[in-house]
Parts: structure tokens; C-alpha cells; sequence
């Protein structure tokens, strides 16, 4: 028998009354686990240790790292196996299996991360030498400064090396009888480096280079010995890092110093595909959640075309798109509209019962303004603890100004000014800190972005967009959600081009060159896993099903539903999905949820 566990353990005897604004008197679950839950010391200690074992091993390509951190996760693999499963509560079934998750996920990275570290070892043989001395740093041994300094020399002059091995303008020079010993069969850059390693060895490089400065300015100034032999080795031995990493980058990637739209990602294939979509309980192919994004996209094609109709574009939509651009405010009068926007958005929830929206949380969120240098990565605002504006600056170019204004118009940022702060990001990170903490090392981008599009198609459900205009804002978000999907799982499986994913932005959603650049570039350039940008919408569907088994059926209300989200913290939905509906759960638990196709796709 279903029970809903919002009314049994979300909303517990004793309470807090709180009047909100719009919303009446609302009853708050008080913010603790039961007096009896014993997993959660057990997440908050391998939160600590971690933490703990990843300020004395900080640098992440070292052997030393890799080994101590796959000892480390086998071992709380182990203390979990000690557990008798069956007499723990269901919150502690949940919790202990989002801890087993998360060490088979951590692991299953380890493993990518190592293989990834041994495809560049030949670029970067000069890594050792580093990894030692931040051992021995790492372990407090005294240095030997006269060893210390012939050891950097000797890396200077092997950076040097392999700087001659690799450039195919040396070749000359070793055939007038060069003394350096190297392998001719590497020795043309273009044809024999993978650009995608060698981009891999730049960062690497940057890295070690970071390393070998904490090393040096751990005994630099107290001993005397020290810097009388070390000083000017480590700065030659610095200046060879950095003139290395510049080297790779210019001579055998081939981005000059001026290139900002040459995109080098890092395709991870698809069995590594698999096994992330099964850390993050996905139980679907990439080549399945392409063709869900692909139907999604044709539903929000058909809402496009009679929006453009409405317009009075007919089948253009590319012209109602270009005259939704059109619709900015002038240089200065952002800030203020962004702020119009995340009230209109918190007062729309409230009025409608979605979500409890605290005075606080109303209260305490903060804008600033993006930097001309983040905006190449991100050309939109950003959201979190505060939103993050992006404009034009008096720094950019004129084509450039255009463009940030036209990317930034009013429809655009009306459908997703409330994705960034209320009740999107900005609510989730106010509840995340007072409810179930220590359960932020479960956090996922399938919780975390797909409820932040949930709400941009609640919203577009419930009338938030009034005007055609407001309309085709929300659903080029909406499609480029679904692009997202298409062009980030084709990249990663081998198949598209960064250059084509930019087209293809271009083509099917009408973004302006320089933003459909930005966001492949963010897509690929390591600062987020690959799939990120998948999980705003297949995140977003899991949320849609969910809603419709609890909320269309009337066990929950919108608001009990989305609060109940709030206050079970993040982790993946199937997960959320378990907890919330008392599932069944084993120890050997394995995702099982085909969310798409098991209820009406939309309204």
C-alpha cells in the first residue's frame, strides 16, 4: 500500500508556525533527522574524511592521489558491507544507499581520470619530479636543497627536451647533429599529437606548475640553505612550466594567443558514458536520451510555430526569434529588470501554493555583475547564492555588445530569471543549508538544474508566459535544453565536432554565434562532467513523471510536493523518488525507472 511519506514524516508533531507573505500560515518541518538515524554521522564522517584526505593530496594527477583515494573508497565500501541493511529505517536505507552510490561514482572516475593521466604521460614525463617533492612536502621530510636544485635543473632541461621533440620547426636543427635523443617518429606535431591529449597536458601542466610553487614557498624565507641553492632553480624550473604550457597550446594544438573560438573538448566515449548515466541512476542509453531530447524538441517546435504565427511570422520562427532579440533594454537598465523578473517569479509561486517561499529567502538574495572574461564562458546570467549578470561592458566590441544585448532580451530572461533564483537555484541553496545538509555530497545536476527547468515548464504550463513574445523566450530555452542533450552525447560519443555542436545551436535555436560559442566552449571545457548539460532536461522529466504520480494523482499537493524536494536535500531523482514514495529498498539496489513514456508528456 502507497503511503505518502509527506504526511508521516515531513510534517512532524512538533512544528514551527510562520505566516508568509501571499502563501497564509504554513506549517515547517522542523530541520533534523529522527533521534535514531545512524547513516547520517555516517555521510558526515566520509564528508570530513575526504575533505580531509583531499588537502594532503591535493595534487590530482599524482599516482599518490589516485592510489590513497581508491583505498579510501574501498574502505568505506567495506564499512558499509558491515551493516546489517534490513534493520535500518527507510531514511537510513536511502541514506546508506546514496553513500554506496556515490563511492561506485567516485570510483568509476578514478578510473576515467587515471587512464586519462597515462594517454599524456609522454607529454608531461617531467610530472615525477614534481609528484616527489610534494610528497616528501606532503610527509614534512626535510628538503635536500643541494639534491632539490640538480633535480629542477634536470626537469628544466627535460622540459626543454621534449619542447624540441615536439616541434616540428626543430627538425632542422637536429639533423645538424643535435645531442638531444628523441623518437623521429613523434616528431611531426600535427599528424602525431592528439590535440585533445595535448589540451589534457596543458591543464596538467598547470597544475604541476601550481604544486611546484606550494613546495617552494613552503621552505622558501626559513631556510637559509634552501634558498641559497633552490631560489633561481625553481624559477627557471617555473618559467619552463609556463613557457611549456603556452608551447602546447600555440605549437602543437595550434590556438594562438588571440584564437577565442577554437574549442578543444574531451570526448569520454561511451562506455564511460554508460557508466556516469548509471552513477547517476539514468537507466537509458546515450543514443536513447537523444532521441527523448529529439521528441521533446518537436513538441517545442509545434509550441514555436504558433507562437511565430501569433506574431504574424507564419513558419518563420527564426524571424519571431530575431524580433524577440530585438526586444532589450538599454546599456545600465539591466540590473534592474533582472530584478523585476526574480520578483515577478517568487510572487508567482506564492500565488499559485507551488512552493514556501521563507521572508528570509525573499529577503537576502544578491545580484553582481558578470566579468567580460566569464561572460566568454557564460553568456548568460548565472544563479546560485546570488545572480550573476551578464551585460556588455564598455571592453567589448560593438559586434560583441550586440550581441550580449540581443542574447540578454526581455523574453530571455523573463522564462528563466526565476530558474536562477526563486524557487530555482537560490531556493535550493537556502533550503540545502537548513535542511538534511549532510547530504550535499549526493548533489547532482539531474536535482539541481533538471528542477530548475521543472519550474520553467510548470511555469510555462500554468500561463506565467503571457504574450507570444514571452512565449518564444521560454521556448528557446526549452529547445536549447533539448539541444543540449543532442549535441553534448553526439561530442562525447565520438560522432559531432565542437564546431558542429556551435552550428547546431546556430541552426535549431537561434542563438547568436558568439553565445552558441560561449555555451559549447562552457560544454567542453572541463568545468563541468559530460552530462552536465544533459541533465537540465532529462533531470527536469524525471521531475515532470514524479509530479504526475504524486501530485496529478492527488496524494500530494504542488506545494507539499515541492517543499518535500526542498527538504529531502539533493541526490538522484530515482533516489528522491524512493524516499518520497516509501519505496522498497535492498541493499543491492539497481535503477530500474523509465521516466519518459510512462505518462502523458505534457498537458
Amino acid at each position: 500500500m502507497w503511503i505518502c511519506k509527506r504526511t508521516i514524516r515531513l510534517f512532524p508533531v512538533v512544528t514551527i508556525m510562520l505566516g508568509y507573505v501571499g502563501q497564509g500560515i504554513a506549517a515547517i518541518p522542523a530541520p533534523r533527522n529522527p533521534a535514531d538515524a545512524r547513516m547520517p554521522s555516517v555521510i558526515e564522517q566520509f564528508t570530513a574524511d575526504r575533505i580531509a584526505l583531499s588537502r594532503s593530496y591535493p595534487l590530482t594527477i599524482s599516482p599518490a592521489h589516485a592510489e590513497r583515494f581508491e583505498k579510501f573508497y574501498h574502505d568505506e565500501l567495506a564499512m558499509l558491507g558491515t551493516i546489517d541493511f534490513p534493520s535500518l529505517s527507510h531514511e537510513d536505507r536511502v541514506d546508506y544507499l546514496l553513500l554506496k552510490n556515490r563511492l561506485t561514482a567516485d570510483l568509476h572516475q578514478l578510473t576515467i581520470e587515471k587512464h586519462q593521466v597515462e594517454e599524456m604521460q609522454s607529454l608531461i614525463p617531467f610530472a615525477a619530479t614534481i609528484e616527489d617533492l610534494s610528497e616528501r612536502k606532503r610527509l614534512m621530510q626535510q628538503p635536500e636543497s643541494e639534491k632539490d636544485a640538480a633535480l629542477l635543473t634536470a626537469m628544466v632541461k627535460q622540459i626543454d627536451a621534449i619542447r624540441k621533440q615536439l616541434d616540428p620547426n626543430s627538425r632542422e636543427d637536429r639533423q645538424r647533429g643535435d645531442q638531444v635523443q628523441v623518437d623521429d617518429t613523434k616528431s611531426d606535431t600535427k599528424s602525431s599529437i592528439d590535440p585533445v591529449i595535448a589540451n589534457r597536458a596543458v591543464e596538467a601542466t598547470r597544475e604541476l606548475s601550481a604544486g611546484l610553487k606550494e613546495w617552494f614557498t613552503q621552505y622558501n624565507g626559513y631556510d637559509p640553505t634552501f634558498n641559497w641553492w633552490v631560489d633561481l632553480p625553481y624559477k627557471d624550473a617555473d618559467k619552463a612550466l609556463t613557457g611549456y604550457s603556452q608551447f602546447l597550446k600555440e605549437k602543437v594544438i595550434g590556438i594562438k594567443p588571440d584564437d577565442k573560438t577554437t574549442i578543444i573538448g574531451d570526448p569520454v566515449g561511451r562506455e564511460a558514458l554508460l557508466n556516469e548515466l548509471s552513477d547517476a541512476m539514468i537507466p537509458y542509453t546515450p543514443e536513447e536520451l537523444i532521441a527523448i531530447a529529439q521528441t521533446e524538441y518537436d513538441w517545442c517546435m509545434r509550441e514555436m510555430l504558433k507562437a511565430s504565427h501569433e506574431m504574424g511570422y507564419g513558419d518563420d520562427w527564426h524571424a519571431a526569434v530575431e524580433k524577440v532579440k530585438q526586444m532589450h533594454v538599454a546599456p545600465g537598465a539591466q540590473p534592474e529588470l533582472i530584478r523585476k523578473l526574480v520578483v515577478e517569479g517568487s510572487d508567482f509561486v506564492k500565488q499559485n501554493n507551488l512552493v514556501t517561499v521563507p521572508p528570509l529567502a525573499d529577503e537576502t538574495w544578491t545580484m553582481i555583475m558578470m566579468t567580460p572574461e566569464r561572460q566568454l564562458v557564460n553568456p548568460f546570467f548565472t544563479g546560485g547564492s546570488q545572480i550573476s549578470v551578464s551585460y556588455p561592458t564598455d571592453t567589448m566590441t560593438y559586434e560583441q555588445r550586440e550581441m550580449s544585448m540581443r542574447g540578454n532580451n526581455i523574453p530571455f530572461a523573463h522564462a528563466t530569471a526565476f530558474h536562477e533564483m526563486i524557487p530555482g537555484h537560490f531556493l535550493q541553496f537556502y533550503m540545502n543549508a537548513r535542511y538534511r545538509p549532510y547530504r550535499r555530497p549526493f548533489s547532482t545536476p539531474f536535482w539541481g538544474e533538471g528542477n530548475a527547468l521543472w519550474w520553467e515548464m510548470l511555469f510555462y504550463d500554468k500561463g506565467f508566459e503571457r504574450t507570444p513574445e514571452e512565449r518564444v523566450g521560454a521556448l528557446v530555452w526549452r529547445m536549447h535544453r533539448s539541444a543540449r542533450v543532442i549535441f553534448t552525447m553526439n561530442f562525447h560519443l565520438g560522432k559531432w565536432t565542437p564546431q558542429k555542436c556551435v552550428q547546431f545551436l546556430i541552426d535549431n535555436v537561434g542563438f547568436e554565434p558568439e553565445n552558441a560559442l560561449a555555451e559549447v566552449r562552457r560544454s567542453f571545457d572541463g568545468s563541468v562532467g559530460p552530462l552536465y548539460q544533459c541533465a537540465y532536461l532529462m533531470g527536469a522529466l524525471q521531475f515532470r513523471a514524479m509530479h504526475h504520480e504524486l501530485v496529478d494523482s492527488k496524494k500530494m499537493t504542488d506545494r507539499e510536493f515541492h517543499d518535500a524536494i526542498l527538504h529531502e536535500g539533493p541526490m538522484p531523482i530515482e533516489m528522491l523518488r524512493a524516499d518520497l514514495e516509501e519505496g522498497k529498498l535492498n541493499a543491492d539496489f539497481q535503477t530500474t525507472w523509465k521516466f519518459y513514456g510512462e505518462h502523458p508528456a505534457h498537458p
